[in-house]
This record gives structure tokens, sequence and C-alpha cells, in this order.
């Protein structure tokens, strides 16, 4: 089984550009998506129908928007996070093939001075408190996503000059470290990667060609998929097509 995270930055756009890597990945179980910026009467479910795809989604006009497109059934599917009340679609959450898959978009936060930022952290606090009753009831669970949130100074071009911004403030950090507490990890850093390894550019001052970026998308898994975790990856090529996302996917492979 393979399942991707890839925040889009707008599906009406790049529909072709995930259609066509869906097509080259021909393992790939399941790919969340975020971003997608399109009310649910937009969304493009006969076109990945066509292509022999199961869709989810939930999204609103120009903003946010999440969905989760699958080769086999899924199932159970949740369309925002429980008792949380917001009006931004940022959750989606499925069974596929016997794991549980949750998508998210994190907020951003905008600055440390905003109420943006206080209402990441809510949302934040929100999502750890529902994952443990989500974690008893699905073992084999995997929270994908754009998180937002560089965990560490490594997963930063930069950290100098990310000092005081939000993606990698403490608050931020310490409930991204939360979430491991609860017994997820990090796939990514299961394996050997090379340095200055991201998943998201600015579009802005050259931010891919100079390869200043941040690793902000990420895959965390339940102790039950930890051992069947045989490979994480950047793919890094959809960033070089013509008008691409400002993210690169990111793809776990387990053994199942």
């Amino acid at each position: 089984m393979q399942i991707a995270t890839w925040n889009v930055n707008s599906l009406k756009v790049r529909l072709p550009q995930v259609l066509d890597w869906l097509a080259a990945r021909p393992a790939l179980t399941v790919l969340a998506l975020q971003e997608t910026k399109l009310e649910d009467n937009a969304f493009p479910r006969e076109e990945l129908a066509a292509a022999g795809f199961h869709v989810a989604y939930t999204g609103q006009k120009t903003y946010n928007g999440v969905a989760l497109i699958s080769r086999l059934p899924l199932e159970d599917v949740v369309l925002a996070l429980p008792d949380f009340v917001d009006p931004q679609k940022r959750l989606i959450a499925a069974t596929v093939g016997g794991v549980r898959v949750v998508g998210g978009y994190f907020p951003n936060g905008q600055s440390l001075d905003s109420d943006k930022y206080l209402y990441k952290l809510s949302w934040l606090d929100a999502l750890l408190s529902w994952l443990p009753g989500e974690l008893a009831r699905y073992p084999k669970l995997a929270l994908v996503g754009d998180y937002n949130i560089a965990p560490e100074d490594r997963d930063v071009h930069d950290p100098a000059k990310w000092v005081g911004e939000v993606l990698v403030s403490p608050e931020e950090r310490r409930r991204f470290q939360q979430l491991l507490d609860l017994g997820l990890v990090d796939s990514f850093r299961l394996f050997e990667q090379a340095e200055q390894s991201f998943s998201w550019w600015d579009y802005r001052a050259a931010g891919f060609r100079r390869n200043a970026g941040l690793r902000i998308d990420h895959i965390l898994l339940s102790p039950a998929l930890r051992d069947l975790c045989r490979s994480c990856e950047i793919d890094k090529v959809p960033r070089h097509a013509e008008r691409p996302s400002d993210h690169a996917p990111v793809i776990a492979t387990l053994d199942i």
C-alpha cells in the first residue's frame, strides 16, 4: 500500500497534473489532497471516477478544501473535525483497505500576533483531543497532510531567518511533538534522507531553484503501521511542471 499527501493549491488548475501523476504511480492506493479550493458541486468527481478512483471531499470556494482519492473503496467517511465548530474545510478521514487515513490541511496561522495563529493552536488542540479515540478505534492509522509546521530546524532552509515566524514557533512545534507523544511517528524520519529535504518552496525569489524551502507536509503513522513502513519520499518532479503547486507530494510505502 502507498499513501500520499499533496497540497495542490487549486485542484481546478492542477487536475491534469494530478491525473497524470496518479497514472504514473499505479502502486499508489490513496492520495490526500489539500487546498482543493472547490465547492462540492464543482469537484471533478466524474473525471476521477472515469480514471478508476473513489473520492471523498469537502470544500469551499477560493480557500481550503480537502479530499481523498483512492483506488479502493472509502469507508466510514468523516468530513470535519468532530466537536470543533469551524466553517473552514480542513479535515477528512476514511478507512481504506483496513487503514484509517486522516487528511488535514492545518491552519497556516499568518503571524504570531494574529487571531489566525490562535485559531491554529485551537484547531491543533481539537485535533489532539480527537485523535486518541480514532487511534483506539483504528489501530492502523495515518495522519497525513499539509501541517504548516516544520518540526525541526533541519526542516527549514534557513532557521535563523525564520525565528519569530509561524510554521516554526515553539507552540506549533510543541503540538507536533504532542502528536508524536500519542504514539505517532514521522515516517519520513524513519529512513536516512538527504539534507535540506523540503516539501514546500515559495513561488517568490526563485525559492524552488535555490531550494529555499520547508518540510511542512507529513505522513505520521500509528505504532501498528510503523513497522510496516518501507519508505517515505518527497517527489519533487511535479514542482518542475508548468504552473506547479508550491508543494510537492509525499509518499509512504507500507507492506500491506
